[in-house]
């Protein structure tokens, strides 16, 4: 059974960090693209990372760039979100989701769900003082 399993959310301060892993069980994640989306209350989703199977290509939203970074341990079937300098306005529920033909969907600067085909239930991050 193909499952994803997000992990590290929590309550930080303006500033701190954290980082969130995405385990996969029932197939190896390294052969698909991953994605980071988030969802914050009372908005849509939006792609925020992605990595790809290929070459390792990593995409990011343009309001994470140079503070998130993405990265995968194909030892250990995960991937990581290592998350800096995080604001109030990261304040969502942060899903990873995985793409069988490898590949990130990138339009306009942004991570497209499009080709993700199988999705965690997301892990909760809260940044406030």
């Amino acid at each position: 059974q193909v499952q994803l399993v997000e992990s590290g959310g929590g309550l930080v301060q303006p500033g701190g960090s954290l980082r969130l892993s995405c385990a996969a069980s029932g197939f190896t994640l390294n052969y698909y693209a991953i994605g980071w989306f988030r969802q914050a209350p009372g908005k849509e989703r939006e792609g925020v990372s992605c990595i790809s199977s290929s070459d390792g290509s990593t995409y990011y939203e343009d309001s994470v760039k140079g503070r998130f970074t993405i990265s995968r341990d194909n030892a250990k079937n995960t991937v990581y979100l290592q998350m800096n300098s995080l604001k109030p306005e990261d304040t969502a529920v942060y899903y990873c989701a995985a793409d069988e033909f490898g590949s990130c969907t990138v339009t306009a600067g942004y991570v497209r769900e499009y080709g993700m085909d199988h999705w965690g239930k997301g892990t909760l991050v809260t940044v406030s003082s």
